[in-house]
């Protein structure tokens, strides 16, 4: 069996308020035409296939598209929903789906639901766990002992009934414990939210989703990353599909295959005059989407007006300078705490970036906020 593992596509995402819809739809352009020209059975989807529990009409749409020309070429589809995904708008309709050789996870209900694929081998069992939380598998096992994430993914794969002498997939969307995050993914306080990667070691091969950079947590349990960069602690990344034979049992290979972004990002560093000088932005793409820090000493008047004569996609401006650190150091020693949270980020965020946060950005540091508080309680 032959397949492609993605995840954290993100549909419907917005970057510093840009829409990156676009560019998602070029990438999974390029996972649909790769997925032939390999040859591939199937493409996995290991969860946050949305950015919102109730996403824009326009990424249901895009999709919608992906998945219909895939199943067009005959190419099977196993996908589970996120963290951000609304698990039962994802399960949705998969029971006919499933006929078409689409097959979404359903709702937890105390089971991993389990998909067989037969090849000249013979069978590869394919298990597709939703994100899961201890209060998700509790419901279910009540006189379980349970007290985090690890103990409620143990007590889920252990009535999992795998068969260690056939090939097994599992495809889930959790955090295991070492992974390198990003910014642009949700944190847990304390890392409550950590499994233990030897969890996964009874199965050939693990599809993970939930962290973006593409790393390896142990044999064959691998994070494929998000397609796109989506934070610039990513711009040093190597976003990639990952290509997976599955031979005969114990014969796994593993193979990557970059995605081409229709934008990077990148930072962009230095004083305003060499930023603007042409000798030095000539044969550069200035369509990618940009961070801007400048070195000037002095504050440049509408910096971010004037720079975007060349670079259009600016995201950001930040100064690295004395008077900014002073800034900084200023804000710190100076904390009221009878402010809120909220409150101080506001403040910290325009001291940094010279504008205040916008409304929309405001609602998303409320719920950053209130979520935090929720796992504290």
């Amino acid at each position: 069996m032959r397949f492609i593992h993605i995840s954290d596509i993100h549909l419907g995402k917005k970057v510093n308020e840009f829409s990156v819809l676009d560019d998602q739809v070029f990438v999974l352009n390029q996972v649909i035409k790769t997925a032939a020209e390999q040859k591939a059975d199937a493409v996995i989807i290991s969860g946050d296939i949305y950015d919102k529990s109730v996403p824009p009409a326009e990424a249901v749409e895009v999709f919608d598209r992906f998945i219909t020309e895939l199943s067009q070429k005959d190419i099977k589809i196993y996908a589970v929903s996120g963290n951000h995904d609304s698990p039962q708008r994802i399960a949705f309709g998969s029971g006919i789906m499933s006929k078409s050789g689409v097959y979404f996870s359903g709702v937890y209900n105390g089971k991993i639901e389990k998909h067989v694929f037969e090849d000249k081998y013979g069978k590869v069992n394919i298990f597709l766990l939703p994100f899961i939380k201890p209060a998700n598998v509790k419901r279910f096992y009540e006189d379980a002992e349970m007290t985090d994430y690890n103990s409620a993914l143990k007590v889920v794969l252990e009535n999992a009934s795998v068969n260690e002498n056939e090939r097994n997939i599992i495809v889930a969307h959790q955090f295991v414990t070492g992974a390198q995050r990003s910014d642009s993914e949700e944190v847990s306080v304390g890392g409550i939210d950590n499994v233990d990667a030897s969890l996964f070691e009874i199965f050939d091969y693990t599809a993970l989703g939930h962290i973006h950079g593409p790393q390896k947590m142990g044999r064959n349990i691998i994070y494929s990353g998000s397609p796109l960069k989506y934070s610039f602690s990513e711009i040093n990344q190597k976003k990639a599909m990952v290509v997976v034979d599955l031979n005969e049992k114990g014969n796994v290979s593993i193979n990557k295959i970059p995605f081409v972004p229709l934008h990077d990002m990148r930072e962009i560093r230095g004083c305003y005059d060499e930023i603007t000088n042409r000798q030095n932005y000539i044969n550069t793409n200035t369509h990618d989407y940009i961070k801007i820090v400048l070195k000037d000493d002095d504050e440049i008047i509408d910096a971010i007006g004037k720079l975007r004569s060349i670079y259009p996609n600016i995201m950001t401006i930040d100064y690295d300078n004395l008077r900014a650190k002073t800034n900084s150091e200023t804000f710190v020693s100076n904390v009221d705490t009878n402010k809120s949270p909220t409150e101080l980020f506001c403040e910290l965020f325009e001291l940094q970036n010279n504008m205040p946060v916008s409304s929309q950005q405001l609602k998303e540091i409320e719920r950053i906020f209130e979520s935090v508080e929720e796992e504290l309680l």
